[in-house]
């Protein structure tokens, strides 16, 4: 069950973390969990701080890993600033403070891809701002003079023309949110929570209306009040100190002036008077029911224990929802309970989606009656002391990072913005190793006894959206979720006491120094690869099975997600609830699922619980029950997760696109989520799962990758005991067949109607002609330059040009065999036709006269090459490549080799190799959208258009194109 609750993240250093030598079993008895706080002792990030004469607070933490530095700048403006009538500035300013200042034109992503810049990005919540970046140590100053210049010179570059194209970004960003399954709550629910006047009684998406009716002057106006130096809090974390770090934040920062000082805001926290219920309709496969209130704010006492009790009661996997309503009666498919922290007051959501078929009353009044009894008699001290190891070990996961959303400088700009202190993370897992059943049974008390807010969302039509009216221009911006960029003496410039004529000169980058891979075989034949990181106490395990959704038989397809989902349900020794509560103990995770081409058990362990969670992992692996009860829960799971995709416009376009371009035959034919279809998931039986099982995941059809602080011959004594002496049962599977005929490529739309869309959902794929182990990097560097990146032709043209789609992306979808190119571009309605010629007109002026430019290649040369240090500071991503290594036949140096060869590139060689592998005519469309108000837009393009679920002859399509409306991930 997936947990939002904790935002705030936490982070530490490899030098400051050190837990007592943990004694392994040698005669392999499971130990005792080690106790929570010796895992919360340990977590420290230690910083040094400095404030400059205009009042920007700086926080420097050393983490010598590797030579990066993170760049993190908080601004202490949110959605909860704004007052009525300028909603949606702070999040309009976010995108536009990324569309270049003074002294650097242009989109920001240019310089910070030429320097090879990692998780970046920008977000706006309700009560701040935030822009992050991580760049190579020798191109640290570029990201202080561009983070610098927006603050101090960026008015000057403000123009109505680009304050109206980030209005039709934002548009977009919305609509995309708001086409989702249950797009519209958020909406609804911050309407009945919070009063008007409430600082959080709006959306941080904002009014539209509001924006249109911005002026310039507004715009700039709301800039000056807010985006002062002494309202920013600048974290700098990687490998650098503040004696380093001193001088350079001076001279970039130093002479911008002092802004005004922001009004402190203190609302009282609502509190409804009665209980409040809604209905809404909604194009969803499963009715969901909502309990919400607000409560005390992060800074609160009764913070922690109210986050511990959502999580006993819907967070964990083996929570009080899941046991009863899922697993023991199964009248709910899915649940969750969870706190989202805010300064001026948190949010409490409890939700349950109602199993098909089910009375929703019945099943409404079971969960009100089961957070009735559970408010009364809270959890228990082994269910507190579960929260908190699982919590702390799921921080420790994340401490590689220096930055990126959830990072150490992260962790360190909250505590300090939030809370006035930087060490805030400790206090909090302190007080959540201190948490018992006694105070979160009285915060519940206390807190959710009060008048809730309840909303069910049903099946049925949603009302006709409704558009601004000018329409010029995944919503994130909701209560539940930030706002991500990607998805006269007022406008005084600070002094220019730098130069900033030009940016900074970018040092030497070292190449990349990726950990050496050794290589080992077990007794029983199965080859290890690992790799040793000793950033954290933690250990990663993948047992990875040459199968995937491709091993699906055709006529059962979804196979291979059904047997995993019900491997993680029972062994022949342990119920699914007791191999949720052991992890929970253990702070492990053990997941089981896969890919197109393969299968894999993946564990992440703290070291002090090694042993114990291979025994978990293990089991898992090799012992599972396939119970009967756990088939036919799973089933249903499956099929309304099927549903659910037929309600979502990316997951009905992702699942349609493979069978029209690989054919039905073909074991890539298939949708890409690989759950199959109702049909065939309805008609897996019990013996086909164990068969899976049993013909496909073996030793002799097993590889294991590991990476960890742990010497190898220590790790292998430990696999060999649970995996060297494992023996197959039952026959293996004939090998994966992929000699299917691929359907000669043919220029077509295919449309997937779906009334009252505000977006349309466009993809379109052909297949390459290659395999996953050729060598692809120059085709992906070409495809960076057409569709694969934010700077690409397509994504700036679409998005920060024509402001018709908050953005798009072309991929190389890799796998063992066959390749696809997707394109993919969710646009609004009213240009859909003319988006499709727009990406047809980018890919064949590429292909034609109009190839890779100078500066082009050079961006994208440099980005690659600059990027590599930055790539793997994590151990799940070091993990991944060595993984990707051998499946595509690559040395295991792969990642040390690759500087040179973008080095050695030249626009022809880019050029040469997308001119190579794709044809724009043969190019299958789906569009996923409302026939009515696109079918005239694409009859235009005179193409071959196929219509589904729909019917021209029985529907009025006079009023085609009337709308008021004016990313497949990179490989």
């Amino acid at each position: 069950m997936s947990r939002f609750s904790r935002t705030v993240a936490v982070a530490l250093t490899s030098t400051a973390l050190s837990f007592a030598a943990p004694a392994f079993a040698d005669d392999h008895k499971t130990p005792k969990p080690a106790p929570v706080s010796e895992l919360v002792d340990a977590v420290n990030i230690p910083y040094e701080e400095f404030t400059l004469d205009n009042g920007l607070k700086v926080l420097v933490h050393t983490d010598r890993k590797a030579p990066i530095v993170a760049v993190s700048i908080w601004y202490g403006v949110g959605s909860a600033h704004e007052p009525k009538g300028k909603t949606g500035y702070a999040h309009l300013f976010e995108h536009i403070m990324f569309n270049g200042s003074e002294n650097a034109p242009g989109d920001f992503f240019e310089p910070l891809r030429q320097i090879g810049a990692t998780d970046l990005n920008g977000t706006t919540w309700l009560d701040r701002t935030n822009y992050f970046q991580t760049v190579p140590k020798s191109a640290l100053e570029v990201a202080l003079f561009l983070e610098s210049d927006r603050m101090g010179h960026l008015l000057g570059a403000v123009t109505q023309e680009k304050l109206d194209n980030q209005i039709g970004v934002v548009s977009n960003e919305k609509r995309q949110g708001d086409n989702r399954p249950y797009g519209l709550v958020s909406y609804r629910q911050t309407e009945l929570l919070f009063p008007d006047a409430h600082p959080y009684g709006h959306s941080t998406i904002g009014s539209l209306e509001d924006l249109e009716a911005a002026s310039l002057d507004d715009m700039k106006q709301w800039f000056t009040d807010h985006y002062g130096p002494n309202n920013a809090i600048l974290v700098l974390a990687g490998d650098i100190d503040a004696a380093g770090a001193k001088p350079l934040v001076e001279k970039w920062f130093g002479a911008i002036p002092k802004g005004k000082p922001i009004p402190v805001l203190s609302p009282e926290l609502p509190t409804l008077d009665a209980p409040v219920y809604d209905v809404m309709k909604d194009k969803v496969a499963t009715t969901r029911i909502y309990r919400n209130w607000v409560v005390p704010g992060l800074n609160d006492p009764d913070y922690t224990p109210l986050d511990v009790g959502m999580t006993v009661l819907g967070g964990l996997a083996s929570s009080r929802l899941d046991n009863i309503m899922v697993r023991e009666e199964k009248n709910a498919v899915a649940v969750s309970a969870f706190v989202l922290p805010f300064v001026h007051g948190s949010l409490v959501q409890i939700q349950a989606d109602v199993k098909p078929g089910e009375d929703a009353d019945v099943v409404a009044k079971r969960l009100d009656d089961i957070i009735a009894d559970f408010i009364q008699n809270g959890p228990t001290e082994d269910e507190v002391q579960r929260v908190a190891t699982r919590d702390a070990a799921s921080r420790i996961s994340g401490l590689e990072q220096v930055g990126g959303f959830n990072g150490k400088a992260t962790a360190l700009a909250q505590g300090e913005l939030y809370s006035d202190d930087p060490k805030y993370y400790k206090r909090e897992l302190e007080r959540l190793a201190s948490t018992t059943p006694a105070s979160v049974t009285a915060a519940m008390k206390k807190w959710l006894t009060r008048p809730v807010v309840g909303i069910r969302v049903v099946p049925g039509e949603r009302e006709a959206y409704q558009e601004v009216k000018s329409g010029q221009g995944a919503r994130t911006g909701s209560l539940t979720s930030p706002a991500f960029y990607m998805q006269g003496d007022s406008e005084q410039a600070a002094p220019a006491t730098v130069d900033r004529s030009s940016l900074p000169p970018v040092g030497d980058i070292p190449n990349v120094d990726f950990p050496d891979v050794e290589t080992a075989t077990l007794s029983n034949g199965i080859k290890v690869y690992f790799a040793q990181r000793n950033a954290v106490p933690m250990t990663r395990v993948t047992l990875s099975f040459d199968a995937g959704a491709s091993a699906d038989p055709a006529d059962k397809i979804g196979l291979q997600n059904f047997t995993t989902a019900v491997m993680e349900e029972g062994t022949t020794s342990l119920t699914s609830v007791q191999i949720a509560e052991q992890q929970e103990r253990l702070g492990a995770n053990v997941s089981v699922g896969g890919g197109r081409d393969r299968t894999d058990v993946s564990l992440s362990a703290v070291n002090p619980n090694l042993d114990a969670s291979l025994d978990l992992m293990a089991d898992i692996v090799k012992n599972p029950a396939f119970n009967t009860d756990d088939i036919e829960r799973m089933r249903v799971q499956q099929i309304t997760a099927i549903d659910r995709e037929e309600s979502n416009p990316r997951s009905v376009a992702t699942n349609a696109l493979p069978p029209l371009i690989f054919g039905d035959s073909h074991p890539y034919g298939r949708g890409l989520s690989g759950n199959g279809t109702k049909e065939s998931v309805a008609a897996i039986t019990q013996n086909d799962l164990v068969n899976f099982h049993q013909s496909w995941m073996r030793p002799e059809n097993a590889t294991i990758f590991a990476v960890g602080q742990i010497n190898q011959q220590a790790l292998l004594e430990k696999l060999e005991m649970r995996f060297g002496q494992w023996k197959p049962e039952g026959q293996p599977a004939a090998s994966k067949n992929f000699s299917a005929a691929i359907p000669e490529a043919q220029g077509k739309i295919v449309v997937i109607h779906r009334a009252n869309s505000p977006q349309s959902m466009i993809l379109a794929g052909q297949v390459l002609p290659f395999k996953g182990t050729d060598d692809l990097l120059t085709l992906n560097a070409a495809n960076e330059v057409l569709g694969g990146s934010f700077l690409s032709r397509i994504n700036m043209d679409l998005r920060e040009t024509k402001g018709w789609s908050y953005g798009t992306r072309n991929s190389i979808l890799r796998g063992e065999h066959d390749v696809p190119y997707i394109m993919r571009a969710p646009v609004q309605t009213n240009q859909t036709g003319p988006a499709v010629a727009a990406i047809m007109s980018q890919v064949k002026d590429f292909l034609g006269d109009n190839g890779v430019t100078q500066a082009e290649l050079e961006r994208t040369v440099n980005g690659n090459v600059r990027q590599l240090p930055g790539q793997f500071e994590q151990s799940r991503r070091v993990l991944g490549q060595m993984q990707g290594d051998v499946m595509f036949k690559r040395p295991s140096n792969y990642a040390e080799t690759v500087a040179d060869r973008y080095k050695a590139l030249t626009a022809d060689d880019l050029n040469k190799a997308m001119a190579g592998a794709i044809d724009p005519d043969k190019f299958t469309w789906v569009i996923v959208g409302d026939a009515d108000k696109i079918k005239t837009q694409l009859e235009a393009l005179d193409m071959p258009i196929e219509y589904r679920g729909y019917e021209a002859g029985n529907t009025d399509v006079s009023k085609a194109g009337s709308s008021n409306d004016s990313a497949v991930g990179q490989d």
